[in-house]
């Protein structure tokens, strides 16, 4: 941007930022030009659409600071799927919760990965391919990428349940494509996830938008007392067999938008037909507040 602005990105900034309560720093606190629409600021969409520059449009696009529509999903998608998931649990969230306590992770560029912590280090995973700073690993075993990350694999006792096993030595399905989709999942996820914390009121009191590693979705919880939800973006789950938004009100609800047991679901396949998924959680948010 050549200086002209104070900018916001969704990924991970440094410096590491090491005091409570999150550990981490909030991708859309202040700054001239944000990933979302908020008064007083401008938006990536609108400073990329007025620039006709169309490197910055696409760099824009590759880091969902500009949504963009969802590619389909490749044949090899689950099977990379469940294996990053074992790597975010049993590697990638172990690093920052040996460092600061916290196992929350965030959308990283083409995947996943931590905020940075200690001295600006961040482990993430891109393309299927695990990076911590300069340093890259082609992954292959849980084993060997623990040694890569010299760091003992597993989650942290006594913090959560780990929904995968942990098998040191069984081999990791990653293709590429699979864990681009992954990320473009994230990313979209992120996008939509702080527009609605940017939505939100003072009284809503938005948490962090974060993936957690035993369920590997993004998500943020945020509403009033009697009308607060979690908001999020599954990668798909036993129920699931592909991704999907959700609304998940912290207490019964009754009517046509509610069509899961947890409250409300938008499918992948939906949204690549059309569906607004920004206008999806938004309505969740009107129909808890009525």
């Amino acid at each position: 941007m050549g200086g002209r602005h104070d900018v916001r990105v969704l990924e991970p900034s440094p410096p590491a930022v090491n005091a409570p309560p999150f550990f981490a720093d909030d991708p859309v606190d202040g700054g001239e030009v944000l990933p979302i629409d908020r008064a007083g600021s401008r938006s990536w969409a609108v400073v990329a659409g007025e620039s006709g520059d169309d490197g910055l449009l696409g760099w824009c696009g590759d880091r969902w600071l500009v949504r963009g529509p969802l590619a389909p999903l490749p044949g090899g998608y689950r099977a990379t799927l469940d294996s990053l998931h074992a790597v975010a649990e049993h590697l990638v969230a172990p690093c920052r919760f040996a460092a600061t306590g916290k196992i929350g992770l965030r959308f990283t560029y083409r995947g996943f990965g931590t905020p940075f912590f200690g001295a600006d280090r961040q482990v993430r995973v891109e393309d299927g391919v695990l990076v911590d700073g300069d340093r890259r690993h082609d992954l292959s075993t849980i084993r060997a990428a623990a040694a890569f990350l010299e760091v003992e694999p597993g989650a942290p006792a006594d913090v959560y349940q780990p929904a995968t096993a942990l098998d040191p030595d069984a081999r990791l399905t990653v293709d590429a494509a699979s864990a681009r989709a992954l990320g473009d999942w994230f990313g979209l996820g992120a996008s939509l996830l702080e527009q609605l914390r940017a939505d939100a009121a003072e009284e809503d009191a938005p948490g962090r938008v974060q993936i957690w590693p035993e369920h590997f979705d993004i998500a943020v919880d945020l509403g009033r007392e009697g009308a607060r939800a979690n908001f999020g973006a599954s990668p798909g789950d036993d129920a699931h067999p592909e991704p999907y938004l959700y609304v998940g009100p912290w207490g019964p609800r009754a009517g046509e938008f509610w069509n899961e047991p947890f409250g409300a679901s938008l499918s992948y396949s939906a949204i690549r037909a059309g569906a607004d998924p920004l206008e999806f959680l938004r309505r969740g948010r009107e129909l808890l507040t009525q």
